[in-house]
C-alpha cells in the first residue's frame, strides 16, 4: 500500500495543472472575499432577500456576516479541489496510462484507494490556500471598512479550520467521481455545471417546497458546507439550514465512497487496453 500511495502522490504532483488550479483557486477567493465583505458591510440587504416568494430573511449579525465571508470557499470555490481529485483518475484514462498503472499494481481496488488517500494531502493544501485566500482578503475588507474581523473568536476560527477539512474531503469526492466518470471533458463539464448551476438553483427549488426542503441538506454541496457549520447561502436566507458539522462530513464522505464503489464496479471492472 505505502509504494502504491506514493506513486499516486508522484503522478498526482508532478503535472502543471494542480498548481495552475491552485493559484487559480487563490485569485478567486481573494476575489469573493473581498467582495462578500464589502457588499455584507455596506449593503447587506442585498444579499439577504431571503427564500424567493418567503420575504426577506433576518439581517446578519457582524459575527455571522464574518464567518460567511470566511467559509465562502466551501460554498464556491469548491469546485476547484473536486476537479483537481478528478483529474487524477481522468487523465490516466486520457492519457492512456492506465494501463501501464494496472500492470504494475494489478489489485485496482488498491490503486483506487491509493489516488483516494494521496489526494488528502493535495486537498489539504487547497484547504489551506484557498481558506487562507478567503480570510485573508475577507478580514483585510472587513478591517478597511471598521468593522470587526472576530478572527479571535472560536467560533470564527472553528468555522475557518473546518473549511479546510471540508475542501480536502472535496478532493477525494472528486477522486471517486473521476472513477466512475473517465471522461475527462465530460468530467470537467458535469463538474462544473453540477456545482456552479444545477445545486444551487435545486437548493432554491427544495427551499419552496415544505416536503422536500429537508432534501436539500444532503445535497452534496450543502453537507461540504455544513461541516464548517456556515454556509452563504442559508446565512443570507436563499437555502434551508444545515446538517450538523458531523453529519455534513459522514455525508460528503459518503458520496465520495458510492462515487468510488460505482467507478469500481463498473470503469474499473471493465478490461483496459
Amino acid at each position: 500500500m505505502r509504494a502504491a500511495l506514493v506513486t499516486e502522490y508522484r503522478k498526482l504532483v508532478t503535472t502543471r495543472l494542480w498548481w495552475v488550479l491552485l493559484v487559480a483557486m487563490a485569485a478567486y477567493m481573494v476575489f469573493l472575499g473581498a467582495i462578500l465583505a464589502f457588499v455584507l458591510v455596506q449593503d447587506p440587504t442585498s444579499v439577504t432577500g431571503g427564500i424567493p416568494g418567503t420575504g426577506a430573511s433576518a439581517p446578519l449579525s457582524a459575527e455571522q456576516a464574518a464567518r460567511s465571508v470566511y467559509t465562502v470557499a466551501t460554498s464556491l470555490g469548491y469546485v476547484f479541489p473536486v476537479i483537481v481529485g478528478a483529474l487524477a483518475m481522468t487523465s490516466e484514462f486520457r492519457h492512456q496510462t492506465i494501463t501501464p498503472t494496472f500492470l504494475a499494481e494489478p489489485r485496482r481496488t488498491l490503486v483506487l484507494a491509493a489516488k483516494m488517500l494521496s489526494s488528502v494531502a493535495v486537498g489539504l493544501l487547497f484547504g489551506l490556500v484557498g481558506t487562507a485566500a478567503t480570510v485573508g482578503a475577507g478580514a483585510g475588507v472587513l478591517a478597511a471598512l471598521g468593522e470587526p474581523t472576530y478572527l479571535t473568536e472560536p467560533v470564527v476560527l472553528r468555522s475557518a479550520a473546518l473549511s479546510v477539512l471540508a475542501l480536502t474531503v472535496w478532493t477525494v469526492v472528486g477522486v471517486g467521481f473521476g472513477a466512475w466518470l473517465t471522461n475527462q471533458v465530460a468530467v470537467i463539464v458535469v463538474i462544473l455545471a453540477f456545482t456552479q448551476f444545477v445545486e444551487p438553483i435545486l437548493r432554491l427549488v427544495l427551499a419552496q417546497l415544505d416536503a422536500l426542503a429537508g432534501v436539500a441538506k444532503f445535497l452534496p454541496g450543502a453537507a461540504g458546507e455544513a461541516i464548517t457549520g456556515s454556509s452563504f447561502y442559508a446565512d443570507t436566507g436563499m437555502a434551508p439550514g444545515l446538517l450538523p458539522s458531523w453529519a455534513g462530513l459522514l455525508v460528503l464522505l459518503g458520496y465520495a465512497v458510492v462515487f468510488a464503489v460505482l467507478g469500481r464496479v463498473t470503469t474499473l471492472r471493465r478490461d483496459v487496453t
